[in-house]
């Protein structure tokens, strides 16, 4: 297949996108695909063209765009299929505050929080326990994000973040443990149990590659990684995604699952979440890729 492989863009993550490509572009080579790398912030007006010269896009972008929908609204118009979910399902999910309202509703149990479109005045409170997160409402990665012990650091994280030009979430630290858990096609991937090496599991932690950050399969007893399982499920229902996801959890120590925000375009490295959740379940690095882009194929496009 002539594949277009989409990556860079001009948000924060741009160089994990582009990293994560390496590993997509030789694999991809690997199947036997034709493959053209296409580096999205130096080419944006040139994207509809490439695409109607392509069988499928694989997207590789993290933030915004890509996750946005942009991208996804920019391939429907020309009837190139894509992996992953449509325009309105990654702008839903990337907006982390819209998000939880949706799995909320859905029956998840969300971190309470504050959603904040401007700097608020010096002496506000949030009315939440410290410690707390402090970070960009359609960021990732660990980037623009803030563990506040105090109102001094609290006002110092907020401005940072809002400098930036981004909305800002204010939400309270949940003890417990981390976990991630992916979605491919119909089914849930085997969740990965992180164990931090900071005070969280930080941009470092996430692409460092140190072992025994993540634990894939968990330790945890089966009825919890069901639970897990399910709710990831739940999730990628609720805010009508396909082919694949991503969602980060807290599990606290007396059973309670807290869903924490959902990723429509989940890394692609060689040390990334689903790839690891996947190899879990007896789906090697090439495999998921393949599968991804016959879910592509398979449901193809009736927007064009």
């Amino acid at each position: 297949m002539r594949v277009l492989l989409i990556a860079g863009g001009w948000s924060p993550e741009r160089d994990i996108s582009l990293l994560g490509a390496q590993s997509l572009l030789e694999t991809l080579k690997s199947l036997g695909h034709s493959v053209t790398l296409f580096t999205l912030s130096e080419r944006l007006d040139e994207l509809l063209d490439a695409a109607s010269k392509h069988d499928v896009a694989f997207i590789n972008l993290h933030g915004s765009p890509g996750e946005d929908g942009l991208v996804q609204a920019m391939l429907d118009r020309v009837g190139c299929p894509y992996q992953g979910a449509d325009a309105a399902g990654s702008f839903l999910a990337l907006h982390k505050a819209a998000a939880k309202a949706v799995l909320k509703r859905a029956g998840l149990r969300v971190p309470e929080g504050r959603f904040l479109t401007s700097l608020p005045e010096p002496g506000w409170d949030p009315q939440l326990p410290y410690p707390l997160f402090v970070k960009s409402n359609t960021g990732g990665s660990s980037l623009n994000m803030a563990r506040v012990t105090s109102p001094e650091e609290l006002r110092t994280a907020l401005e940072s973040i809002f400098a930036t030009g981004c909305e800002v979430l204010v939400e309270p630290f949940i003890p417990g443990k981390e976990l991630s858990c992916g979605v491919l096609g119909d089914s849930a991937l085997e969740p990965v149990l992180i164990v931090p090496k900071s005070a969280y599991f930080d941009f470092h932690d996430k692409y460092a590659g140190e072992e025994g950050t993540e634990i894939c399969p968990s330790p945890l007893p089966r009825n919890i990684v069901e639970q897990i399982r399910q709710a990831a499920l739940t999730a990628h229902r609720a805010l009508g995604l396909r082919s694949y996801s991503r969602t980060d959890f807290i599990l606290k120590d007396n059973g309670e699952l807290y869903a924490l925000e959902v990723n429509t375009l989940p890394g692609m490295t060689n040390v990334s979440l689903v790839p690891k959740g996947a190899a879990a379940m007896g789906i090697s690095y090439a495999q998921l890729v393949q599968q991804l882009l016959e879910l592509a194929l398979k449901r193809g496009n009736h927007h064009a």
